[in-house]
């Protein structure tokens, strides 16, 4: 097994749905988001981020609006739709099912011997 394929690929399942709460607390810029995911030790690079916000706004979870920017090119804020706080919603409740079961699996193999 390559641990480190399997960290990364657990790690990719979860973006989107951390995104979303990202965007729970209100508008964020791109680069907010990443400082947040950052912050929290999850890491997410440009490259990877815009193509997730384009597919959940796509979705209809997404919303996002462009603000004139003193320092550069206009900025896009992106914020969660009403669909997007009933998906949020959903995956937390699907979230804490999943890792109450994971949990209960793998605190025997946690036990000192």
């Amino acid at each position: 097994m390559n641990i480190e394929n399997t960290k990364a690929q657990m790690r990719k399942g979860v973006l989107e749905f951390c995104i979303l709460s990202v965007l729970a607390d209100g508008e964020h810029y791109p680069t907010e988001i990443i400082e947040k995911m950052k912050d929290a030790k999850l890491l997410i690079v440009e490259g990877t981020l815009y193509p997730l916000l384009t597919r959940l706004k796509n979705d209809g979870l997404l919303a996002y609006r462009w603000e004139e920017s003193t320092s550069g090119p206009p900025r896009k804020y992106f914020t969660l739709t009403d669909e997007g706080r009933t998906s949020l919603k959903e995956l937390i409740e699907s979230w804490t099912e999943l890792t109450n079961s994971v949990n209960n699996i793998i605190q025997p193999t946690q036990k000192p011997n």
